[in-house]
């Protein structure tokens, strides 16, 4: 037995309705509970606008000069009820905002799928219930991050589809797409991790400040914490934390080459997985010696999504690949490793995303050790970092995990199965 599927519509419709209604009289009930007699509905009064959005829809689905009609009626007869309301001192026009929703129900359910009006209704239910949560994030947000989400779109969504894919740059074995490119990827993993850290987990600890932290700027994430712990004095739960940043970055650079470079990632996965693993393991040690204490954790309050930055890490990434193709051309496999080593006292991000996204006359094995030696040498100098800013009270655990791990990371290197990974990868 089949059904007409215009009786399938009014039904989903009315359903549809119906419920909207429902959850608009218990929103009132819950949160307006003096609104009195001028409010704009029942449940009832929600069903049969769903049912004349489909009739009138229906009857003339051309020229919708019915359905127009019969909305232009409601908007009046709203108007005088709003009227009433605004003597009253209230502004709210949500129950005619929901009317313009569910009138809508009726024309979607017969021009598309089921899942687009399915979607309209849970969404309509999702932004009733979540007033409070609403209140608090809008009470709670710093208003600067919606100029600072405006800047990611900008530079995923506006200046990112302007740019050719081609290679137009003299020298550059790369287009201005594919820069920017790693500029935006680099760009929303940091400000990922910031916003995880800042809004769900802004007082949870000092651990899980250096696990966020680590996600976007483990070298920020280990000066903010050495200072924390010279101020307060001994506490393993910094350590902890400044070895967890390290750990962090392991992973993160594994994602950043699954993103650029997938045999290269698949080279990296096992040493770095080991050795964030390894750290981990430290830091949940140092972990279960700490004691709480009442001082409120700090995490790196800066937002790492600014023009400025983006433009800079532009150009230094386009930097970097011009000295690397340089560097390797004329000196080959030992001159990349003293560049990568040098290279780790700075930000290592441009560097090995020019290795990463680049053309050299090197081997796999040799990219794969080069980008390991950074890691390896930016580590010592968070370990530096860790002993400048922490003391030798508070920062000498932490510092010597931080720079033990960057030793076996160089160490790796040039002693590890690299070529094992590359021929596995050929064969």
């Amino acid at each position: 037995m089949t059904f007409s599927p215009d009786l399938v519509h009014l039904i989903i419709t009315t359903v549809f309705s119906f419920l909207v209604g429902m959850e608009l009289k218990t929103y009132r009930q819950k949160f307006h509970p003096d609104t009195g007699k001028f409010f704009f509905g029942t449940a009832r009064t929600y069903t049969f606008i769903g049912i004349l959005g489909f009739l009138f829809y229906r009857i003339d689905p051309v020229h919708l000069t019915a359905y127009v009609a019969v909305l232009a009626a409601f908007s009046l007869l709203f108007a005088l009820l709003y009227y009433q309301k605004l003597q009253e001192g209230k502004q709210s026009i949500l129950p005619f905002t929901i009317m313009l929703l569910v009138y809508t129900f009726g024309p979607m359910t017969q021009l598309y799928p089921l899942w687009m009006p399915a979607l309209l209704f849970v969404m309509i239910i999702f932004v009733l219930n979540a007033k409070q949560s609403l209140q608090r994030f809008s009470s709670d947000i710093n208003m600067h991050e919606f100029e600072t989400l405006g800047k990611m779109v900008l530079l995923s969504a506006v200046i990112l589809p302007l740019l050719p894919d081609t290679k137009v740059i003299p020298y550059l074995p790369i287009s201005p797409f594919k820069i920017w490119l790693a500029v935006v990827v680099i760009s929303a993993i940091s400000y990922g991790g910031y916003l995880v850290q800042k809004y769900f987990f802004p007082s949870k600890g000092y651990f899980l400040t250096g696990i966020f932290g680590g996600t976007y700027s483990s070298t920020a994430t280990t000066v903010v914490l050495a200072r924390k712990a010279k101020e307060i004095g001994d506490n393993p739960v910094i350590d902890a934390a400044i070895i967890a940043a390290t750990s962090m970055m392991y992973l993160r650079l594994v994602v950043v080459a699954l993103v650029f470079n997938l045999s290269v990632a698949r080279s990296l996965a096992l040493p770095f997985v080991l050795l964030a693993a390894g750290g981990m393991l430290f830091a949940l040690i140092y972990m279960k010696r700490g004691r709480k204490k009442s001082s409120k954790p700090d995490f790196v309050d800066k937002n790492p999504l600014e023009l400025g930055t983006a433009f800079l890490f532009a150009i230094l990434f386009v930097v970097m690949m011009m000295i690397t193709h340089f560097v390797t051309t004329h000196y080959g496999k030992s001159g990349l490793e003293i560049l990568s080593f040098a290279v780790g006292f700075t930000d290592i991000d441009p560097f090995i995303l020019s290795l990463l996204t680049g053309k050299y006359a090197v081997s796999h094995a040799e990219l794969v050790s080069a980008i390991m030696i950074a890691a390896g040498s930016n580590n010592l100098l968070k370990a530096a970092y860790a002993l400048w800013f922490g003391g030798w009270k508070g920062g000498s655990r932490s510092a010597f995990w931080v720079a033990l791990l960057g030793i076996v990371t160089i160490a790796w290197a040039f002693w590890g199965p690299l070529d094992l990974f590359s021929s596995g990868l050929a064969a």
